[in-house]
């Protein structure tokens, strides 16, 4: 008989699952605000160097600037959204980003770029009508993470580095949240945290592409768990590709790499081939066009063959001076150059890469969820952003919804948060079926993985019909049920400790899941909306009629329902901009 796992068990008030910009503004605004609490923030990797905020090298919109307004702000906030969004959400990341921007500079130490005159600078970024993106040259997320984890390691705030949450942990009526179940990944061992509030924070991830931004640890953790909770997920058939990923080649990590939107904001160009510039055939903004028409139309040259020697095309910043580029994009351009790529004086391949969900676990505004003492933020949650999310959009939902997580985890622990028994049952199922590759025959993961890019890229891509989706589903079952065969070598003295198989075998467990959520969702919207685009249904449905989806998990089926968004503020049609204007006038 094989002896049951160990488990430790750890009890804290407020458990933080991520260290990104959601989680780490959420454990400073927390200990803010009740400071005799216990907060504890848990990262599967280092805090500090890990976590897409980290990455994120654009910027941050924000309304600033004499000119703009939160109520421009909003506008292109929702027109980009194609009217999916939830409107009160798009209304706090608008108004309460001016206070984030505020509170990172004055209050946490963040050196944002300025103007001669000493203000705030802000820079072009696609699909806006204002230039309102603050940054600190092109390594604005890098200044943000290393200033929130200075906070949190002076506060004393508790840290659990190397533990991967694995399991949301319900009471045995499933009325509430008792805690979560994870693994110290530097002894193989399994923790249980028991918490009086819980925030999901892991960040998104769609690292289940052949190119993709995020590091291979993002593997849509917090969303598989969510799933098998059964919670809601909404818009997840929304996933953004980036034009602009570094095509390095297939033996190096830095492919799918993200050159920023600033460089077409800046007059990059996109050339073919040939070396022709060809966005204006597909958009009069041309370069500047919004990040899904920018990918499709990269997509459509690539198609065509018209690409370069690996099959991307070009982006060409030489025309703009190799000195200016060099101050304006340092951090870029000594990326590039690390590859071997001269950013500056000549032109480096593209491909457009798999960036963000906009998809995610359905939320309020207060950042609560369905499940009592669940709380939520940053790229797990869905509803910000609907079909399509601005650059410069995704570190404010961050920074802006974590602080407010933060203040509301406080709040209810307070008055009604309480430590509650967990459901032992769902303990033990959780840990026999984390243990079970142990048990099969050792394989070969990688085969595994390399079909799931191949699957996900060429049928649940950029471009989708129903006959592409279908056979997407059938391969991800297919693939799912290979994995479940196929095994992890245990190491010889029996110590999971760092046994990177292991972690992998739950990595492909949670990125197919995901994938198979995405493909479902595509599958049920018969329009096309934002980065969903089907070529088989290319017109984008009524506005006024404008539904979302949302996927649950019962078992082991999918459930999806259309859900009517509701235009609480301004309706397709409609602008903020002009009954701004018309109230002014009387």
């Amino acid at each position: 008989m094989t002896a049951a796992p160990v488990l430790r068990r750890l009890q804290t008030d407020i458990l933080i699952l991520g260290s990104g910009g959601a989680g780490l503004f959420a454990a400073l605004h927390a200990h803010q605000q009740a400071p005799e609490l216990k907060i504890t923030v848990a990262v599967k990797g280092l805090l500090g160097k890990c976590g897409c905020t980290r990455m994120v090298q654009g910027g941050y919109n924000v309304a600033l600037a004499e000119g703009d307004s939160v109520e421009r702000h909003f506008m292109d906030t929702i027109e980009g959204s194609k009217w999916l969004a939830d409107q009160d959400l798009a209304w706090t990341l608008v108004t309460q980003a001016v206070v984030r921007i505020h509170e990172l500079e004055n209050e946490l130490g963040c050196f944002f770029d300025r103007n001669p005159d000493g203000t705030v600078h802000q820079k072009a970024f696609a699909g806006q009508t204002f230039d309102r993106t603050v940054h600190k040259g092109d390594l604005t997320g890098i200044e943000i993470i290393n200033r929130l984890a200075e906070q949190v390691w002076a506060r004393g705030i508790d840290r659990l580095e190397e533990h991967r949450a694995i399991e949301l942990i319900k009471t045995a009526d499933g009325s509430a949240l008792a805690g979560v179940l994870m693994i110290d990944m530097r002894s193989g061992e399994f923790v249980f945290v028991q918490a009086r509030a819980v925030l999901l924070a892991t960040g998104g991830g769609p690292t289940m592409y052949k190119y993709h931004t995020p590091s291979g640890d993002k593997t849509c953790d917090g969303l598989a768990m969510a799933l098998r909770a059964g919670l809601p997920l909404r818009d997840m058939e929304m996933v953004q590709f980036h034009p602009t990923g570094l095509l390095a080649g297939s033996d190096t990590r830095m492919t799918g790499t993200v050159l920023e939107e600033g460089l077409r904001g800046a007059g990059g160009w996109l050339l073919d081939g040939q070396g022709q510039r060809f966005m204006s055939r597909y958009d009069e903004r041309a370069e500047r066009a919004t990040r899904d028409i920018v990918s499709r139309s990269i997509f459509a040259e690539m198609r065509a063959g018209r690409t370069s020697p690996n099959g991307g095309v070009y982006l060409q910043m030489s025309h703009l001076g190799p000195d200016k580029v060099k101050r304006q994009f340092k951090g870029m351009v000594e990326r590039c150059a690390d590859c071997g790529f001269d950013l500056a004086g000549d032109r480096v391949e593209v491909v457009p890469t798999a960036h963000y969900l906009m998809g995610g676990l359905v939320f309020r505004a207060d950042c609560g969820t369905d499940l009592g003492g669940l709380f939520a933020a940053g790229e797990d949650t869905g509803g910000v952003h609907g079909a399509n999310r601005l650059g410069g959009n995704g570190v404010a939902n961050s920074t802006v919804f974590g602080g407010i997580a933060g203040d509301t985890m406080a709040g209810w622990v307070r008055e009604h948060g309480r430590w509650s028994a967990p459901d032992e049952t769902t303990i033990a199922r959780s840990l026999d079926w984390h243990l079970a590759p142990f048990a099969q025959a050792p394989g070969n993961l990688e085969t595994v993985r390399d079909a799931l890019f191949d699957c996900m890229w060429q049928d649940v891509g950029i471009l989708r019909t129903a006959d592409a989706l279908q056979r997407a589903l059938r391969t991800l079952a297919e693939l799912d049920a290979l994995l479940s065969r196929t095994g992890v070598a245990p190491a010889a003295d029996g110590d999971r400790a760092f046994h990177l198989a292991w972690h992998d075998w739950i990595n492909l467990k949670n990125l197919l899941a995901t994938s198979r959520v995405i493909a479902s969702a595509a599958l049920a919207r018969e329009d096309s909306r934002g980065a969903h685009f089907r070529e088989d249904h290319p017109h984008t449905g009524d506005l006024p009629g404008s539904t979302y989806t949302v996927v649950t998990q019962q078992g082991q089926a999918l459930h999806i329902d259309r859900r009517p968004v509701q235009f609480t503020r301004v309706a397709p049609g409609q602008s903020l901009l002009t009954a701004a204007l018309d109230v002014s006038a009387s």
